[in-house]
């Protein structure tokens, strides 16, 4: 298994038709940013998606960028459209994304929006409060302190 980023890599096109595979609603909606090349207009010119994959196959991704759909410009970066293939759950294989974003990101603290509960805090983050996202729906944020590894 490796890490790899999908603008730095030479087989965009097989990356985003396999983020394409998944029936999830927001990983249709990154496959549709990257197929008409606005994901870094939609969240920050430093938006990369990471992949982790396995024999040119995709196990999970997830994006580190300035903005997500929350619409709090002081907050940043964020950690958005975490996702891995049912076949590969339970392995705890969004967390090597999570974590080698975490370590290699220069900056304090790095933020999550999600529905979830219990998936984010066995990886260092905390709840921070409810806010509400871009839909006007209602949106937990964790938050991760990264201060250490400055």
């Amino acid at each position: 298994m490796r890490i790899i980023r999908y603008y730095q890599s030479q087989d965009k096109e097989h990356w985003k038709n396999e983020i394409g595979k998944s029936d999830w609603s927001a990983a249709k909606l990154l496959y549709t940013l990257l197929d008409k090349n606005k994901l870094k207009k939609a969240c920050g010119n430093s938006a990369e998606v990471y992949l982790l994959e396995d024999d040119n196959k995709l196990i999970s991704f997830a994006v580190l960028a300035e903005q997500d759909e929350i619409d709090a410009p002081e907050l940043s970066p964020w950690i958005g459209f975490v996702y891995t293939f049912p076949e590969y759950r339970g392995k705890h294989n969004a967390g090597k994304l999570i974590e080698h974003i975490c370590s290699t990101a220069k900056t304090e603290r790095i933020y999550i929006s999600t529905e979830e509960t219990g998936l984010y805090e066995k990886y260092g983050f905390t709840f921070w409060k409810i806010m509400t996202n871009r839909e006007g729906k209602a949106t937990r944020v964790y938050v991760k302190e990264l201060v250490s590894q400055l």
